[in-house]
């Protein structure tokens, strides 16, 4: 495939617009603003990993993780996986061309439609109908499909469909974002090569055979067919008025380069950076002058994560990606999530809640067997009894230590993800220049605790929570929140940011970038809402 990304040599001094960020939110920007003929920027903090350069081993894994604590940072700021420790709750996002679709789940689930039916949304999008075309135009690009009949039986997900028959909950194929059949000439819509999915189970970790319909692989090459410039290792750090355009200030991130600032200017800039950068971006520019609503950085949420392992149960699960080993070289384990069961069609929005599988990557999988071996006997709840399943359990985890991860208590281990709705209660602010998330008492909220019962009554014979409820999220939302004005909100229901100086007030060229006033801006939106959850 070839590469998408320029020289920062080739970095001009003014576009007609700077898209900052490349994930869904970014590439799509990027695709209608070049499409409707505008001179466009896109400007990435991470690098341009192709298929094939994705890791597959710990220590290339090691490589490409960057971890951020506060006063401690570990890592290239340029690396793929990007974890935030906080107090209350950790956020896990992704860093490089295609932002966060690289490393996650490709789940394509459209928001329950009670979701827009909260008051705090603007009145204008008060209800699914204004935006059901948009998530239309964002399917047809991205391309949903669901784990096909014609593939491998999978076991996870005959162990998922079991878990809703105990919970007395529906179950159904979930849609992900991974491409199952051969194309034409092998070349999708982009023009970009693409295989079929093998089942390697690594989608977290980068798909390494194209198969994965990550931003990468459609919006971004659309862009660039239509004349948008894309520029990775370049970090944007704050905006500021130039006359009546805007001067975006960025310093460069690669590893192999000096740290140099460099600016852009733009008569339109879309901020696409997701919850966390998007709002790091805008407290920076408020600490320069820009007015702000105070709104700003308030109503962060989790998506209502939680997620689970249900370890050494009494059957494979075959829940492992490949790593290193070749397609072929073992069991097929399937795109990371195929199957999930609902508890949400007879409750309240805040009480209902989704649960997928998913596959624990093979780029760990040597961790694993002391990893949960040790995690179950710390935190966890055997709902077994008895010698003999005692006995069992022990030679499994034996098999596990001595044969590695695809035989034994891991290959019999039923990784679950929950997703509900958290009350949307974090802040997020600055501390010694750096983006810090505070939400008390988070774990507690009865959501998780939810989640939590429903896991351990789903899964048999062990319960286990990891994290014991010291959260970790890979869905951040808000920071900029969406309302009918400054007083409650950060952006209208077109993306415009407001002025902060007065109730409507808002800068019209500058735009957050999960919707806006244009056609592009709305596609935007509706591919940001195709998380299992919206907040």
């Amino acid at each position: 495939m070839t590469a998408l990304s320029l020289p920062t040599k080739h970095l001009k001094p003014r576009y007609d617009a700077v898209v900052i960020g490349s994930g869904y939110g970014g590439g799509i920007a990027a695709s209608r603003l070049a499409r409707a003929g505008k001179t466009v920027c896109v400007l990435e903090r991470g690098r341009e990993l192709q298929p094939g350069q994705y890791p597959r081993s710990e220590v290339e894994l090691t490589r490409e993780v960057q971890m951020d604590a506060g006063l401690i940072r570990v890592g290239a700021r340029s690396a793929l996986f990007d974890l935030r420790y906080n107090k209350d709750i950790n956020v896990i996002v992704g860093c490089g061309l295609g932002g966060t679709s690289l490393i996650n789940a490709g789940i394509a689930l459209r928001p329950d439609p009670k979701v827009f039916e909260d008051t705090r949304w603007p009145v204008e999008i008060r209800s699914e109908a204004p935006l059901d075309c948009y998530f239309g135009l964002a399917e047809a690009m991205l391309k949903p499909a669901v784990y096909p009949d014609g593939y491998p039986r999978l076991n996870r997900a005959e162990a998922i469909s079991e878990c809703a028959q105990r919970l007395k909950a529906t179950s159904g194929q979930v849609p992900v974002l991974v491409n199952f059949k051969e194309l034409a000439n092998g070349v999708n819509d982009a023009g970009v090569p693409q295989r079929a999915c093998v089942g390697c189970g690594d989608c977290v970790t980068g798909c390494n055979y194209g198969a994965k319909n990550t931003v990468l692989m459609n919006y971004l090459p659309d862009g660039r067919n239509h004349g948008a410039e894309i520029f990775t290792e370049v970090e944007a750090r704050h905006i500021e008025r130039d006359g009546v355009a805007w001067r975006v200030a960025c310093e460069t991130t690669g590893v192999d380069t000096d740290k140099r600032e460099v600016a852009v200017t733009a008569g339109i800039v879309v901020l696409a950076a997701g919850a966390l950068g998007s709002t790091e971006i805008l407290l920076h520019s408020r600490e320069r002058g820009l007015r702000i609503s105070d709104a700003l950085g308030t109503r962060f949420s989790g998506n209502g994560d939680t997620i689970g392992f249900a370890y050494n149960c009494d059957r494979p699960i075959d829940g492992v990606g490949f790593g290193a080993l070749e397609p072929g070289g073992t069991d097929p384990v399937g795109s990371c999530s195929t199957t999930m069961l609902g508890l949400r069609n007879n409750h309240a929005l805040d009480g209902g809640m989704v649960m997928v599988d998913g596959t624990i990557p093979g780029g760990v999988s040597k961790l694993l067997a002391v990893m949960l071996a040790g995690g179950a006997r710390l935190t966890g709840e055997d709902t077994d009894a008895g010698v003999r399943d005692k006995f069992k359990e022990w030679t499994r985890e034996l098999a596990s230590k001595l044969g590695g991860p695809h035989v034994g208590a891991v290959e019999n281990t039923l990784f679950m993800l929950a997703v509900g709705h958290d009350d949307a209660g974090g802040t997020m602010h600055l501390e010694h220049d750096r983006l810090r998330i505070a939400w008390p008492g988070v774990g507690a909220q009865p959501h998780f605790m939810q989640a939590s019962q429903a896991m351990r009554a789903a899964t048999n014979p062990v319960w286990n929570a990891l994290t014991n409820h010291n959260l970790i999220t890979g869905h951040p939302l808000g920071g900029c929140p969406m309302a009918a004005s400054a007083a409650q909100g950060v952006v209208n229901h077109k993306g415009q940011v407001y002025r902060g100086d007065a109730p409507d007030a808002v800068y019209e060229a500058l735009r957050h970038g999960r919707c806006g006033n244009s056609a592009f801006a709305r596609r935007q939106s509706a591919a940001d809402d195709l998380r299992v959850s919206g907040a």
